[in-house]
Formats: C-alpha cells, sequence, structure tokens
C-alpha cells in the first residue's frame, strides 16, 4: 500500500481590512468641506453683494443699476468704460513688450542676453503700489528726469512726465508685463522648430510663420497671462490716482465704500464682477476654439547667434539700455529711502540723506507694526490657503466625484475679481452676524484681512499642486495602497513629498501675493491691523517719501527672497502657475 499523502494546508491570508478610505462615499467627505468653504466665503458673499445692489430701504428695486446707467450720473459709466478700455490697452501693451522679449531671449544668442534674461524679472519685485511710487519719483511732472533734462537743456517747462493715461499705461507694463515673459518663454522652449521648417518649406515667410504658426501655439499661455493682466489692471488704484485719472471703477466703489453708500458701491462691484467674469469666459472661449497641441515629434529650437559686427554692437547698447531701464526704479527707491522727509522738494536730487528711516524701521514699535501685521495676516492666510489649496487639487486630479467643473469655477472666481471686490462682497456678507462667521460681526476685527488674502489668492497653491500632481504617476500611490497603506499614510509619505515643489511653488507665491495686496487691504484694514502696502500709501500721501521708500526697500528685498527660494527648489519645471 502506498502511504498517504499528507496534505498541509495552505496558510490563509489575512483578510484586508475594508477601510471606509476605499468607499465610494469617502471622496465626499473629502470634498464636501471644500464645497462648504467655498460656499462659505466666496458664492455667499457674492450673493450678499447681488441682493445689496438690487434693495433699497429693505424692498426690491433695480434704482442703483438705473442710477448706475443713467446719463445724469455719467461718472459711473466714464469710470466703467475707463476701467474696460485701460484694462485692455494694459493686456495688449504688456503682451507686444512680454512676448517679443521672451522671444527674443530664448530665440536668439547676443552680448548681455544672460544678464538681461535675470534682470527680465526684476519687476516681479515690485509690488504694483511700490512701482507707481517708483516711476511717480522718476518720470512724474516734479520726477528726477523730468527735472534733470529741464535744467540740462535750460528750459521753462518738464520736457515730458507721465500722466493721464498714457502714464498708467507705462506703469502697468512695466510692472504686469512679466506674466505674459514668464509663461511666453516656457511655451517657446517647447516649440517644436520643425512646424517652422514645414511652414518655410512650404513658402511662407518670417512674417506668415510668426503670425499663423509661433502665435498659435503661444496662445494657451497669451490667454492665462491676459486673464491675469487684465483683472490687475481692473482692480487698479494707485496708478490712476496718482496719474490724475480720478475716474475708474475701483475709485468708484471706494468712494461709495467710504461716503457710507453701501449699496451703490454693491451695485458697482456686482458690475465689475460680471464685466470681469465676462472677460474670462471670452478668454476661455477664445482657448477652446481650436487645438492647440503639439503633435509633432520635434525638439527643440537652438538660439540662433548672432553674428555680424553691428548686430553684436546694437544688441550690447540696446542691452545695455533695457538694463538702466529695468534697474532704474529699484535704484531710485534705494537713493529716496535714505533722503530726509520735507527736504526734497525742487532739487533734482534729494538734498539731505540719513539712515534714520532704517534705524526707525527696525527701532520704532509703530513704524515696525505694519511689517509685523503683514507677516501675521499673511501667514495665517497662507496656512489657510495650503491646506484648502492642496485638498482641492488633489481632489481635482485624483479623485472621480460629480461637480469636479463647479469645483474648478468656485475656486478660480475670486481671481477674476478684483481685489476692491472682494473686499466689498465680504464686507456686505458679514456685517451682521452670520453661521459663517460664527454669529459673529467680522467688520472692523482681525480676521477680515486674513479672509480676504484666503478667498483672492487660493488659486495660486490650487494651480501649482494640480500641475505637479498632473505631471506625477499614478502607479507610485496605487503601489503603496496594495501594500497595505492607508490612504493618509499614502498621502503624506508618497503624493506630498512627490508633490513639494509645485506646493512650495504656489505657497511662496501666494506669500508674496498676500504681503503686497493693497486694494482688499484700503478698504477693510483698521487702525490694528495697518498691512505694509496701506503703511507705504500713508506714508507717501503725507510726504514722508524716506519712510514710504524705506517700507518698499524692505518688501522688495522679502520679494527677492521668495524668489530666490523659488527658483532654487522648483526652477522651471512646472511652468506658470495660473
Amino acid at each position: 500500500m502506498k502511504p498517504e499523502l499528507q496534505q498541509t494546508p495552505l496558510p490563509t491570508l489575512p483578510k484586508r481590512r475594508v477601510s471606509f478610505a476605499s468607499s465610494p462615499y469617502f471622496v465626499y467627505v473629502l470634498v464636501a468641506p471644500l464645497f462648504l468653504v467655498l460656499l462659505a466665503y466666496v458664492v455667499y458673499p457674492l450673493f450678499q453683494t447681488f441682493v445689496a445692489s438690487v434693495q433699497v430701504d429693505g424692498r426690491l428695486s433695480f434704482e442703483n443699476y438705473r442710477e448706475f446707467f443713467s446719463l445724469e450720473h455719467s461718472s459711473n459709466l466714464e469710470a466703467l468704460w475707463t476701467s474696460i478700455y485701460i484694462s485692455v490697452l494694459s493686456v495688449i501693451t504688456c503682451g507686444i513688450v512680454g512676448v517679443s522679449l521672451a522671444f527674443l531671449l530664448e530665440r536668439y544668442e547676443f552680448p548681455g542676453r544672460k544678464i538681461l534674461s535675470v534682470l527680465a524679472l526684476v519687476p516681479m519685485a515690485l509690488p504694483p503700489l511700490i512701482g507707481v511710487l517708483s516711476f511717480t519719483f522718476l518720470y512724474g511732472e516734479s520726477g528726477i528726469i523730468p527735472r534733470a533734462l529741464k535744467e540740462l537743456f535750460q528750459l521753462e517747462q518738464v520736457p515730458f512726465s507721465l500722466k493721464g493715461v498714457w502714464g498708467v499705461l507705462v506703469v502697468h507694463t512695466f510692472t504686469m508685463y512679466t506674466y505674459f515673459f514668464m509663461t511666453a518663454s516656457a511655451a517657446i522652449k517647447g516649440l517644436d522648430p520643425s512646424l517652422e521648417e514645414a511652414a518655410a518649406n512650404l513658402g511662407a515667410n518670417r512674417l506668415t510663420i510668426w503670425r499663423r504658426v509661433i502665435l498659435p501655439m503661444l496662445t494657451p499661455s497669451i490667454v492665462a497671462s491676459s486673464l491675469l493682466v487684465f483683472m490687475i489692471a481692473m482692480a487698479s488704484y494707485t496708478a490712476p490716482l496718482v496719474f490724475g485719472i480720478d475716474r475708474t471703477m475701483t475709485m468708484q466703489v471706494y468712494l461709495s465704500r467710504t461716503n457710507g453708500s453701501l449699496d451703490m458701491a454693491a451695485t458697482q462691484s456686482t458690475i465689475l464682477s460680471v464685466v470681469s467674469i465676462l472677460f474670462l469666459l471670452l478668454m476661455r472661449w477664445y482657448q477652446g476654439a481650436r487645438n492647440y497641441q503639439n503633435m509633432s515629434k520635434g525638439i527643440s529650437v537652438h538660439r540662433t547667434e548672432v553674428k555680424s559686427k553691428t548686430g553684436k554692437y546694437v544688441a550690447m547698447v540696446l542691452s545695455f539700455i533695457a538694463m538702466v531701464i529695468l534697474l532704474l526704479p529699484i535704484l531710485v527707491l534705494v537713493l529716496i529711502s535714505f533722503s530726509v522727509d520735507g527736504t526734497w522738494t525742487v532739487q533734482i536730487l534729494p538734498p539731505e540723506y540719513t539712515v534714520s528711516h532704517y534705524l526707525e524701521l527696525f527701532t520704532d514699535s509703530q513704524t515696525w507694526r505694519p511689517v509685523v501685521n503683514s507677516f501675521k495676516l499673511s501667514a495665517i492666510a497662507t496656512a489657510g490657503i495650503v491646506v484648502f489649496g492642496v485638498a482641492a487639487a488633489y481632489a481635482m486630479v485624483r479623485l472621480p466625484f460629480r461637480g469636479k467643473t463647479l469645483l474648478d469655477v468656485l475656486i478660480m472666481v475670486p481671481w477674476a475679481l478684483p481685489g476692491t471686490v472682494v473686499a466689498i462682497n465680504l464686507i456686505t456678507a458679514f456685517s451682521e452676524p452670520t453661521i459663517f462667521s460664527f454669529q459673529q460681526v467680522l467688520i472692523g476685527t482681525f480676521w477680515m484681512i486674513p479672509l480676504a488674502y484666503f478667498v483672492r489668492h487660493l488659486p495660486l497653491v490650487f494651480r501649482s499642486t494640480s500641475a505637479t500632481l498632473l505631471q506625477m504617476d499614478r502607479s507610485v500611490e496605487e503601489a503603496a495602497r496594495n501594500l497595505g497603506a492607508s490612504w493618509w499614510y499614502s498621502f503624506r509619505r508618497v503624493v506630498l513629498p512627490m508633490a513639494l515643489s509645485g506646493v512650495l511653488a504656489g505657497t511662496l507665491l501666494a506669500l508674496v501675493q498676500c504681503i503686497g495686496e493693497f486694494v482688499a487691504s484700503i478698504l477693510i484694514f483698521t487702525t490694528k491691523t495697518i498691512p505694509l502696502s496701506v503703511a507705504v500709501y500713508q506714508r507717501m500721501y503725507s510726504f514722508e517719501f524716506g519712510t514710504a521708500c524705506a517700507y518698499g526697500v524692505l518688501q522688495i528685498l522679502l520679494i527677492i527672497l521668495v524668489l530666490f527660494v523659488t527658483k532654487r527648489f522648483i526652477g522651471d519645471k512646472n511652468g506658470p502657475v495660473i
């Protein structure tokens, strides 16, 4: 008899624990707080502003809109038209300068190109308010250069000065062309030269290739930059005020708010919101009208070296002029930050200098308070932006759920609104106790400014993190989950470290934007929460130019430090944030 083979029972694998994270309803547990926050601080304030605009003495009325569009009150229509055409012209001028400079620096090699490519980002270190201040000192009617030319040529009047619409356009172009420059540079690096070669072989000339091949391929980056410039230009307050344009929508909203006419301020804000959102939809429609994806397999283009002797000399001269123009606004701020307040009147340059402004800045508690306020308010807002921005980006990219488009729109709507409108929305919504403010009145409290910063700049972290997650391979996270890791563990130890560059990029840029935010701050600050940007504005209009410029230099140094850290950690691999 053959002995029976004894069968060894196979070991039973432990049952995999079924967690709630694997449930199809888990995604809604994650996204529900995101929708709740957006409902409370984006949709609800926007709706409340609209409600306030259609109410007069507690009853439904469109009297405010009739007054706005009435020819008897032409100031509102004039302000609307002025804001729109200044914003459109700013988009055009910034686009021409930014795209042309990007094409020049990315396609040609010439003496001074490397230095110029670094200095081309200098305007990013100038917040809009500081840029207006420096251009006023340089090119205003009593500025350094017009006065110097007047004295040099013994003229009775200054030969030129920045004022009116052209003054605003010059400042806007200088401070905002970098949005086009950065996005166009990233796009031009990825252009396939075989497309241009094919067009040339078919008989197209250089102008046709530029118009029919290069520009269409740059459309996505141009649209993104156009949105940014249009929204920032619509929110511009200081530049029109300083250069003599009193009728802009931002100015009208500010005047209505300070005069106590909150219903008209709500009406103006609603109309401004409609214009901004319509421009957003127009740009999205234009971008979606064609397919701009590069399907060819060519290699990236190489720079063409300028070989002619004349061309090199011309390039050197033009590069030097461009460097001077780019550096002058910062150099003049540094110079005036050492001037004695009240001594610079009709002279070309300040006659007396001192270091007391910087000593006062770091020793006097009253002078230092706006700096501390800005850091504190911006840090709180940025912390909330990071938490909700990363969560929203992860949900949008990695989780399947209904309502993705709605979530994306709700996050991006505040970016499509000028800072003035965001501030008015919050003022209207939280001037009375609500469930979203925990039955507290937020007007005049510490939390109003961080809330405005949070709503305004949430898209920065959201977009940068989304771009990074889209480049990551899903299989890495799936492998961790298949090996038994929980959702939270795989997110914390796998996803987050791999997406850290995008998160850090958005975080640093959000921090910079919060510190430099002025238009929203001017409407909601209190004496205890004066941020740095408002302190610069107040010092400038108290003719304390030295202290105002010292604040500005400190702000510029901070922004340069943040940009350096961003460049150090992420380089250019993430492309544009928005």
